[in-house]
């Protein structure tokens, strides 16, 4: 195309001859007005017309599931659940220690994980307090770097308080659990990188005397629903985190992950170690050098 001497185009010279109006939708009045000028002036250099099209609306992204979600899921689930004798409080830190499960799951929960370590539920001083599976404070605000307000459960046991950060009793089987590994990973995120520890069930149940109560011991039918939620919670879990070793902490939770890698066909590895319960005698004699070896026969650790 030949540019005129002062710099124009046959293009300029079209808007010249329409009285220098300029083709934007401000002084047309309206995009109609804009796009009649626009198509009048390209008819004036040999070029087709313009033709209004309605924009499409911005395409989004389905949401991609999240652990964070999964947890949402389950204690929705779990919450207008209630239990005969011999229970008489149930305590779900998944509703008030909510904010400091979801620090913990966003802060380390983001997979693909290469191995799933399952608790069965919790501890009175451990993730009742916290939010964090095997959660005791030491461990959880010091290594992990996790604190902050924790609410209370309703109705609360006087015997078994909720009191967060400020708990001063000992979770034994979370500080044996953590203890181990941050004395092989001093840095959380290295075994996060890897690893991911969770429960199978968040809740926490008791007798009228504070005395705690673990799955076994409540009523079949009271535990169906219980099942069933945290049943559907694991399938998610491991769909999400494609594990390739899913070891239980305990025959408990072994028994629950391999039921789902079965229905799922997961090709991961089902294992467990022994739990750290001070309850075991087993568990009592130098539970950190056992767990190390099953780690380590079951090809996790070198």
């Amino acid at each position: 195309r030949k540019s005129n001497r002062d710099g124009g185009t046959h293009r300029d010279a079209a808007v010249s001859s329409l009285g220098g109006r300029r083709a934007d939708k401000e002084e047309a009045g309206s995009a109609q007005e804009f796009l009649d000028l626009a198509s009048l002036i390209r008819a004036r250099t040999g070029e087709p017309p313009l033709h209004w099209t309605t924009p499409h609306p911005p395409v989004h992204p389905p949401h991609v599931p999240t652990l964070i979600d999964a947890a949402d899921k389950l204690r929705k689930a779990l919450r207008p659940l209630t239990f005969p004798d011999p229970v008489s409080h149930t305590y779900n830190p998944l509703d008030y220690a909510w904010e400091r499960h979801c620090d913990y799951l966003e802060r380390f929960g983001k997979g693909p994980k290469r191995v799933l370590l399952l608790g069965m539920n919790p501890g009175p001083f451990g993730m009742a307090q916290t939010g964090v599976p095997f959660g005791e404070i030491p461990a959880v605000r010091d290594w992990m770097g996790i604190s902050g307000p924790v609410g209370k459960p309703d109705p609360e046991h006087p015997k078994r308080p909720i009191t967060g950060f400020a708990c001063e009793r000992s979770e034994v089987s979370g500080r044996r659990l953590w203890g181990l590994f941050a004395e092989k990973f001093p840095v959380p995120e290295d075994f996060f990188a890897d690893h991911l520890v969770a429960n199978y069930c968040p809740l926490v149940w008791m007798k009228d005397t504070g005395a705690n109560l673990t799955p076994d011991k409540i009523p079949a039918d009271a535990m169906k629903p219980v099942s069933e939620a945290c049943t559907a919670h694991l399938r998610t879990v491991i769909e999400l985190l494609d594990p390739q070793y899913l070891i239980g902490v305990g025959a408990y939770a072994e028994n629950q992950l391999a039921a789902v890698a079965e229905e799922l066909g997961s090709q991961a590895a089902v294992g467990r170690i022994l739990h750290p319960s001070p309850a075991s005698p087993a568990a009592n004699r130098d539970w950190a050098g056992t767990a190390s070896k099953q780690l380590r026969d079951l090809g996790i650790w070198t």
